[in-house]
């Protein structure tokens, strides 16, 4: 089911500052980020004054990233399973304490460039536990249709910082050193941990038992193993940010050994890219009215690769800053669109773990790009880094032609809530299972072929909902009939499978109800197994059709 959506509300790329808690997160994340950037050049630019070699350089670019990749997953869970606000404030609590942490080791002198990495890390695992629930909350913020506008302003505001964020680090760096920059960063904690601290969200209550952390991340990595399109989409993310991810770690030797230049000229080369940055969002919600998903991302792959070519051969801060403006813009149109096609195909229930994944996949690419890169760039230097970078990124693009990103589409992804538990003649316990599944349907000989076709859809739904051991099978003694059978572990568990049903899921079930040619509904057994000396018996229990 497609939801229709008014014009006015789905192009603008301003309406979620309509939302007061959005303008007032948004607000605040702007400071933190400014803060995150100001570190952030702090930390690149000190490591080129106690490393031994641009390996360890680009290993600091390695450490924004690592994190996210080693713990989004988890983090993605803990989003789905409690409150994403109280989740934010941990997040930001504990970086504010290893800000301060790393402001003072470099105040007194104990920084070596394996502790500033440490650090670096620490700090990044912050933002790994933080990032899949302040994504998942946007959802919770503003309605479903202006979920791709704030997104690109999510986007726009980092960059925003970035623009500027990166120059002023380069003045603060060189005025007042390192131990400034990340001083100020543990400052740009505080606003965002009253806005959260304030925020109060008016949750839905669930009637179930929260799942296991364990559950929980497996449920997440079922739901994208058996959703084709958000596959293509981590692979794709994957390729770009092991590509793209090139330029910035390298940046800091571009800005000392290429151009010959100081702090400040790194900080410069980062806000030109932040300023590209901020244009593509800016263009990104009218890109994707005109241009399919896969024309986006192709472009983004090839500008990028212009903007590294460019880095490797330019030997002025300008022309560097001029390749970068056109890499920023890149960056953001092809992350923000990846963000926003996981979001748009991945209901409420999930949507933590989901994007967690995807965060995986992306800057796993990055962390794994920067390391693969570094070494390069110790090897032969940064330019012929870049260029093979480069050539990397048109090779990703052309991946496209294997595997296409879908065209959007706005799916009605809110629970059915049709479902309601059966009257059962035993008494079950939540945790009682495992439970058997069997639904009979009657289907006409010319109706085969197109109910087969709905069922492998089905199957699909079944087994990324939490369906185990999905079957179909046909009567040899009356083919007309046909026995949808599957088994969940407990009862419970069937109870949240029925739960995760979407509007959009109902038309799959709705097309099989009507190749049905029964004069009762399709018949449904529930039933218990129960092992006995002889074998397994199934204890049954009827109940009411399932959606």
């Amino acid at each position: 089911m497609i939801d229709e959506k008014p014009e006015s509300e789905s192009a603008s790329a301003l309406a979620p500052f309509r939302h007061g808690i959005f303008r007032a997160v948004w607000a605040a994340s702007l400071v933190s980020n400014f803060g995150g950037l100001i570190q952030g050049v702090g930390a690149a630019w000190m490591m080129t004054t106690i490393a031994t070699s641009p390996y360890q350089v680009a290993l600091v670019q390695a450490s924004t990233t690592l994190p996210i990749m080693l713990f989004a997953l988890v983090a993605g869970a803990i989003a789905d399973s409690f409150d994403r606000r109280k989740v934010m404030l941990v997040a930001q609590t504990f970086m504010l304490v290893v800000s301060v942490l790393l402001t003072l080791f470099t105040y007194f002198g104990l920084i070596t460039p394996w502790t500033l990495l440490a650090f670096t890390f620490l700090i990044d695992s912050g933002t790994a536990l933080n990032s899949p629930s302040w994504q998942a909350s946007v959802g919770d913020i503003v309605p479903r249709n202006k979920v791709p506008a704030a997104v690109a302003l999510n986007s726009m505001g980092f960059n925003l910082t970035r623009s500027v964020g990166p120059a002023i680090g380069g003045i603060i760096v060189a005025a007042a050193g390192a131990a400034a920059a990340f001083a100020a960063n543990a400052v740009s904690y505080i606003g965002l941990i009253v806005v959260l601290a304030r925020w109060k969200p008016e949750l839905p209550v669930s009637t179930l038992p929260r799942e296991s952390l364990g559950a929980a991340m497996g449920a997440g990595l079922r739901y994208v193993a058996m959703s084709p399109n958000i596959a293509k989409v981590l692979v794709r993310g994957a390729a770009f940010g092991f590509s793209a991810g090139a330029v910035l770690a390298l940046l800091p030797l571009v800005a000392r050994d290429v151009v010959k230049g100081d702090a400040l000229t790194y900080g410069i080369m980062l806000g030109a890219f932040g300023i590209g940055a901020v244009g593509g969002a800016l263009i990104s919600v009218r890109l994707r009215q005109l241009l399919s998903s896969e024309t986006m991302v192709r472009g983004a792959f090839a500008g990028f690769a212009v903007c590294a070519f460019n880095a490797a051969v330019s030997h002025h801060a300008w022309q560097t800053s001029l390749g970068l403006l056109v890499g920023g813009a890149c960056w953001v149109i092809a992350l923000s669109h990846f963000n926003v096609t996981v979001q748009m195909a991945t209901p409420r229930w999930v949507v933590g773990r989901v994007l967690s994944v995807y965060q995986t996949a992306t800057f796993g690419g990055i962390a794994l790009g920067s390391w693969i890169w570094g070494v390069v760039a110790d090897a032969h230097g940064a330019e012929t880094a870049l260029i093979a970078a480069g050539i990397a990124m048109l090779a990703g693009g052309a991946i496209g032609l294997l595997l296409p990103l879908p065209q959007q589409q706005v799916l009605n992804l809110d629970p059915l809530n049709r479902f309601k538990e059966p009257h059962l003649a035993l008494d079950l316990k939540p945790r009682s299972g495992p439970i058997a599944i069997m639904i009979e349907y009657i289907i006409r000989d010319g109706d085969v072929p197109e109910f087969l076709a709905t069922m492998a859809e089905r199957g699909r739904i079944r087994r990324r909902d939490g369906a185990r051991n999905w079957t179909l099978a046909r009567d040899l003694e009356n083919p007309a009939i046909w026995i949808e059978h599957y088994h969940t572990p407990t009862w419970i568990e069937y109870v949240r499978h029925n739960g995760r049903i979407t509007h959009a899921d109902a038309v799959v079930g709705e097309r099989l109800r009507a190749l049905h040619s029964g004069d009762e509904p399709p018949r449904v057994r529930r039933m218990i197994e129960r092992p006995t000396t002889a074998g397994t018996a199934l204890v049954m229990a009827k109940g009411p059709i399932e959606h």
